[in-house]
């Protein structure tokens, strides 16, 4: 079956009350006892996942990121951008909200760290010429107004054999009440109107928006995680938090 391939379109995708909501929040992103701490937990659970795609995709030694450009969209603080560059990848961080932004160069400043922050949608912060070999979209598709239409921006600047991998939240009954009953208004481990569970996405949505950019995915896994001891680990439940990995055929 052909695949139906997105035109070429420089669409905004990002809500405005998102953009500045982030904003709002970006003193608090390397804040780990803060209201960023549940994304603190779950970056290092997100991290190994990361390494682990890579290194089987690339053939390279877990954690030998050398040689590998990097786009992480949707970047926030910068908290997944720092260990990859720490490992020796080129990084790209990308985020709508210009305060995450700087917040991500201040703390990259401190640490001695060469990450390229750039300020807006991917269309616009993403040039012509700039093709990854890794592209992240992490915890970001879930704030969008158009999934096909960011991920197609993102994924043009996806190399031929490249990997793409999104983390997001399952639109159940479940998670209705974890990521936003519990979550929000209950335990207040995020502000309220962090997420609109209207906007989560089903693993099969994006399946088939990865496929419309020419995406396969290969490997799609659950993440719980549990506040009273903030701890996360892998399961083989999607119904709240899951994260998939999708490649880009080689030319």
């Amino acid at each position: 079956m052909a695949i139906e391939t997105l035109p070429t379109t420089s669409a905004t995708t990002i809500r405005s009350e998102e953009v500045e909501r982030f904003n709002r929040l970006a003193a608090t992103w390397w804040n780990s006892a803060g209201p960023m701490r549940p994304l603190h937990v779950i970056n290092g659970l997100r991290l190994g996942y990361v390494l682990e795609q890579i290194a089987q995709r690339f053939g390279s030694p877990t954690g030998d990121l050398r040689q590998l450009r990097i786009a992480d969209v949707g970047c926030g603080g910068g908290l997944m951008c720092e260990p990859l560059a720490e490992r020796g990848a080129q990084v790209v961080g990308v985020d709508a909200a210009a305060r995450n932004i700087a917040a991500a160069r201040l703390h990259a400043d401190d640490k001695g760290l060469d990450i390229d922050y750039r300020v807006g949608e991917p269309d616009a912060a993403l040039h012509a010429g700039d093709l990854f070999d890794v592209i992240l979209l992490l915890e970001v598709v879930e704030h969008v107004d158009n999934l096909q239409v960011f991920m197609q921006q993102a994924a043009r600047h996806l190399r031929p054999g490249g990997l793409l991998l999104a983390s997001t939240i399952n639109r159940t009954a479940r998670s209705f009440v974890t990521a936003i009953v519990g979550a929000e208004y209950v335990l207040r481990l995020l502000p309220r109107g962090t997420h609109r569970w209207a906007q989560f996405v089903r693993p099969e949505e994006l399946r088939l928006a990865a496929r419309a950019c020419a995406l396969e995915q290969r490997d799609c896994r659950g993440m719980a995680y549990l506040p009273a001891i903030h701890r996360a680990w892998w399961t083989g439940n999607l119904s709240v938090n899951y994260i998939a990995s999708f490649s880009k055929t080689a030319h």
